[in-house]
């Protein structure tokens, strides 16, 4: 249920159970490692409950005000330990100090800058915990206040964030039970969309999706859906993942959401029910990418129809299987009005 390895489970039970396990033989570079890590995970924790606890002060209204005009409830707030990190730093550095760690320490932990003096690496942003499968915080995103740049700032590569290789949202979305899961392009999407009813949703952090990320997800689910946002850069994001996602044995299929932007906007203007509705009429990716590529053409011109199925046809012969394209196939000269044969004969002379 958990989908965990075995020694994550035992390690898991143990610790619930109050069971002391054995320890193994380590060097004494590997027992290093681990308490580095071990630390920065105190760290994280200690700075994510000081953000939790920020944005429920009075130093924090202006976080909150934002969470609740982006019209979450507490519930979801305090699900996803959404924090706030004030206009006036030192504070954060300051409590960390006081419980004795060094700035060796507090360096690996990309919370701070060290050029021209010790700066928090966020203020005056929103923030979001990233958490791994075990729900340890590995890492921060944060949503500025106001039209600074960067909009949204995520914590440095450590030992603990690789963020080719974790997803938001991934420590709930694991336990949803549901076959699928939803890939989303932001922290708001995933919020939105679990606050919804959808907890299957994840987001890549900051980045496109990697093969790290599809061999994460091909760990839980067969099959997922991609809501990247409705305007060019989603279309091209969509267009990248999902050849990605099909190399690792992911099913995908693709959700529109036009007239709106995003999974976060269309839920706020046309509810939950309408979502699952866009949910069900999901195209695969396939179909996607050749109702994109068919924009490059100009259908009623005789020559731009037949550059067109050309190039369609190059798409198909990328299938390795012969059932599996012939499938396409199908579904192609339906959607466009033309033989099936007439086709398979154009993909042969290729």
């Amino acid at each position: 249920y958990e989908n965990m390895t075995f020694l994550e489970a035992v390690k898991m039970l143990g610790e619930r159970a109050g069971v002391a396990l054995p320890q193994t033989s380590m060097s004494e570079e590997d027992r290093k490692e681990r308490g580095i890590r071990d630390r920065l995970l105190e760290i994280n924790k200690i700075a994510a409950t000081y953000y939790y606890r920020q944005l429920r002060s009075e130093n924090g209204k202006a976080g909150l005000d934002y969470l609740k005009k982006r019209e979450l409830s507490d519930s979801t707030i305090n699900s996803f330990g959404l924090g706030y990190a004030t206009q006036s730093t030192g504070n954060l550095y300051k409590l960390l100090k006081d419980k004795g760690y060094d700035d060796d320490i507090l360096k690996e932990s990309g919370l701070f800058t060290y050029e021209r003096g010790i700066h928090e690496k966020f203020w005056n942003r929103v923030i979001f915990p990233i958490m791994d499968i075990n729900n340890k915080v590995i890492g921060f995103g944060g949503r500025v206040m106001g039209d600074a740049k960067p909009k949204y700032l995520n914590s440095p590569e450590t030992r603990l964030f690789d963020k080719s290789r974790n997803l938001y949202g991934l420590n709930i979305a694991r336990t949803s039970r549901k076959p699928n899961m939803i890939i989303c392009e932001g922290y708001m999407d995933v919020i939105s969309l679990h606050q919804a009813g959808f907890t299957n949703a994840v987001a890549s952090l900051g980045t496109a999706l990697t093969a790290g990320h599809a061999a994460l997800i091909k760990r839980y689910v067969n099959e997922v859906y991609l809501t990247y946002d409705s305007d060019e850069a989603g279309t091209k994001a969509a267009l990248r993942a999902a050849p990605i996602l099909r190399e690792a044995g992911v099913t995908t299929r693709v959700i529109r959401m036009e007239p709106y932007k995003d999974p976060d906007e269309f839920i706020k203007n046309l509810g939950t029910e309408a979502f699952q509705e866009r949910i069900d009429a999901a195209e695969s990716s396939f179909m996607f990418e050749i109702s994109v590529l068919e924009k490059n053409y100009k259908q009623s011109d005789p020559e731009g129809r037949a550059s067109f199925m050309k190039a369609m046809a190059r798409r198909l012969l990328e299938f390795p299987q012969e059932l599996e394209r012939n499938i396409y196939i199908d579904a192609i000269a339906g959607r466009y009005g033309i033989a099936s044969e007439e086709l398979k004969r154009m993909l042969k002379s290729f």
